[in-house]
């Protein structure tokens, strides 16, 4: 049982501390992953405190077929799609986003860093939704092809060929901002 199952486990038998350790463990990766559907990262927010929600009040059962994680953002993805449908959720260009703190220390080496993050988030703005999905998941959030599966609610074979299809329609975004071959 990996701490995730294990401190649902903990809060579902009565204790409070149990959910808290859940939401210190998965809410930055989860409002992350849910920005994806909406870019926006105010209304991921609320997505996110929406799944914890759900599972405060109505303790749906982990059926342990996947990992926690990946049960916990197939909830959000369940989520976010609700919310699309009820046209609840804001869409922002990332461009509107407020500026994130220097966290390199140096100014002209943070300025590129920077650029190549704002690229790289264009890019991925621009692809198909499936495709921006599937390649936060594998990279930013390390899952397997399995586990996303399961997230995505597709095979595994589906998921690879999507995997590689969006490889390729990143790679074609970030040679049209500018990145070469060697800089991919």
């Amino acid at each position: 049982m990996d701490k995730g199952a294990g401190s649902y486990l903990r809060y579902l038998a009565g204790d409070d501390e149990g959910l808290a350790d859940l939401i210190r463990e998965y809410r930055d990766g989860l409002i992350f992953y849910l920005n994806g559907f909406v870019n926006d990262l105010h209304a991921a927010e609320d997505l996110a405190e929406e799944v914890f929600i759900r599972l405060a009040v109505k303790k749906p059962r982990f059926k342990e077929r996947s990992s926690f994680k990946t049960w916990l953002y197939a909830i959000g993805r369940n989520e976010a799609y609700s919310a699309i449908r009820r046209k609840k959720a804001v869409y922002v260009p990332l461009e509107e986003l407020p500026e994130l703190p220097d966290v390199y220390g140096c100014p002209d080496l943070s300025f590129f860093a920077e650029e190549r993050n704002r690229a790289l988030h264009r890019c991925l703005g621009r692809l198909k939704s499936e495709y921006h999905q599937v390649l936060w998941l594998y990279y930013f959030e390390s899952l397997s092809a399995k586990e996303i599966a399961a997230v995505m609610d597709r095979s595994v074979h589906s998921v690879d060929t999507l995997l590689y299809r969006a490889r390729l329609a990143a790679k074609r975004e970030l040679e049209k901002e500018g990145f070469d071959h060697e800089n991919l």
